[in-house]
């Protein structure tokens, strides 16, 4: 939720007017969809990467703004915590070099940034979780200074009406509660965007569904929590759990979570946008002045603000996604679902893996979303969440098989056509490409890299657990920055 806000107090007429304005906004966006009012003619990608700060010791650092002001550049800016900031990549086509430029273009950003934020002494970390945060990072204090985020945290924890609890059992248990969302900030993301037709829409969400739970398998790279080693992809139980407004006897009632992976396959982007006006009491009601129904009528194209701000305190981990560049209206997939890291070539490569591969099943004649449960795919996500790269995975015809002899066998061959389709460069292709087989012929991520790294380190250190963290991301940082791909790295 980007949008800038200001403080305010919200009254029971204001969430009166921000319904009715939506539902209307929903209204003129059906018009539009039926009217095929809408940019697919060059479709583009997009890419948002979140990072961490921390200091010369790889502890968190509490200084987004100052590091804001070093960096100097308009493509970042700030996000939830102030340990966090974010960079929103500039778009571009796949085909041909695209993938390469991307990777260039964010190497270089990195780099500079790099470079003028460490004369403030911070540094930034393309991590899942940050392995260092504490629990006295945890407090409300460390929300960053715009007021949006304090005031989300205020709806959240209004509508939830008590503190947020956080339970998460893997190797190791953690149970803390928070007064404000901020254990929400140390989940940092890569968020990959697909610009696609109406037409198209569902067919990419529904491939998007079907396979993060593979994508978070062979992505994993958060199995550290407040000092605990957690799941494999620890940010997927944090977040659902540091965003949800509802209290116990809500979800017992079966009321549906803001941090959802949803509950059907999809026939069209509008019955997204329609489940989460059904479903979803605002949480910032803020009307805007447009009339969207007048702006239709001139021929001009409508914001639809209310639509898109309702839209953006629903946190699918496949969302829809409606904007306007240049006064023409286009939609994506937003996928959630990968966490930052470990390096840019690892990250270019999870990208080049999913767009390859939803543009794949797509495309199959027989669409894998007719074939498998929408409660497989959940349950997949939630399983690959748990175990990473060792997960086992449903899959149609093959039942319940290793995650990577799925993607060694079945999957990567699809991405290759997939990203053959949309023109990519061969040479690119198999060099990203190849990184996510070598992830699964020597069974480690970001996930396992970190785990393997730190048990190594805990045993020498006799039982300083903070140290070993902090030896850990040092080597890590180092590593980063070489860009070669987590599954060369040593261990010591």
């Amino acid at each position: 939720m980007g949008q800038e806000v200001d403080r305010r107090v919200f009254t029971r007429e204001d969430r009166t007017l921000f319904r009715a304005k939506v539902r209307e906004c929903l209204d003129v966006f059906a018009r539009m969809l039926q009217e095929s009012r809408f940019d697919a003619e060059n479709p583009c990608t997009g890419i948002e990467i979140e990072f961490n700060l921390v200091d010369d010791s790889s502890d968190p650092a509490l200084r987004n703004i100052e590091t804001l002001e070093a960096i100097a550049d308009p493509d970042f800016q700030t996000e939830l915590g102030q340990f966090n900031i974010e960079i929103n990549v500039p778009p571009r086509a796949l085909h041909g070099d695209g993938l390469a430029a991307f990777e260039d273009g964010i190497r270089a950003t990195l780099n500079s940034a790099e470079a003028r934020a460490a004369d403030i002494g911070t540094h930034l970390v393309m991590v899942g979780v940050l392995p260092t945060l504490a629990p006295g990072h945890m407090t409300a204090e460390t929300l960053s200074s715009n007021p949006r985020y304090e005031l989300l945290s205020d709806q959240i924890l209004a509508a939830r009406g008590e503190d947020i609890q956080v339970d998460i059992s893997g190797p190791e248990t953690l149970s803390v509660t928070s007064d404000s969302i901020i254990p929400e900030a140390a989940c940092t993301s890569t968020q990959l965007h697909v610009q696609v037709s109406p037409d198209d829409f569902a067919g990419y969400w529904n491939a998007s569904q079907a396979i993060a739970g593979v994508q978070l398998a062979v992505g994993a790279n958060s199995p550290f929590l407040l000092g605990q080693e957690l799941w494999r992809e620890t940010r997927i139980a944090l977040f659902e759990q540091a965003t949800d407004t509802r209290a116990e006897e809500l979800k017992a009632q079966g009321v549906r979570p803001r941090v959802w992976f949803g509950e059907r396959w999809i026939n069209s982007i509008f019955d997204l946008f329609e489940e989460n006006v059904r479903y979803f009491p605002a949480l910032l009601p803020i009307v805007e002045d447009e009339d969207p129904r007048a702006v239709l009528e001139r021929g001009e194209t409508p914001a639809l603000a209310e639509l898109r701000l309702h839209n953006g305190t629903i946190y699918r981990w496949n969302r829809p996604v409606y904007d306007v560049v240049d006064g023409r209206p286009h939609v994506r997939v937003e996928n959630r679902v990968l966490p930052a890291g470990p390096t840019v070539v690892d990250t270019m490569s999870n990208a080049a893996f999913y767009f390859g591969l939803v543009r794949a099943l797509v495309h199959d004649e027989r669409p894998l979303w007719s074939q498998m449960s929408f409660s497989a795919a959940e349950e997949n996500f939630h399983v690959a969440a748990q175990h990473g790269i060792d997960a086992s995975l449903y899959w149609p015809s093959l039942g319940s098989v290793p995650a990577t002899e799925l993607i060694l066998r079945r999957l990567l061959p699809l991405a290759h056509r997939g990203l053959d389709t949309a023109g990519v460069d061969p040479a690119i292709r198999d060099r990203l490409l190849g990184v996510i087989e070598q992830r699964c012929l020597t069974g480690r991520n970001g996930a396992t890299w970190l785990s393997q790294a730190f048990h190594a380190r805990f045993d020498a250190d006799a039982g300083d657990r903070f140290a070993a963290l902090r030896a850990v991301m040092d080597d890590y940082r180092q590593l980063m920055h070489s860009n070669d791909p987590v599954h060369s790295w040593p261990l010591a």
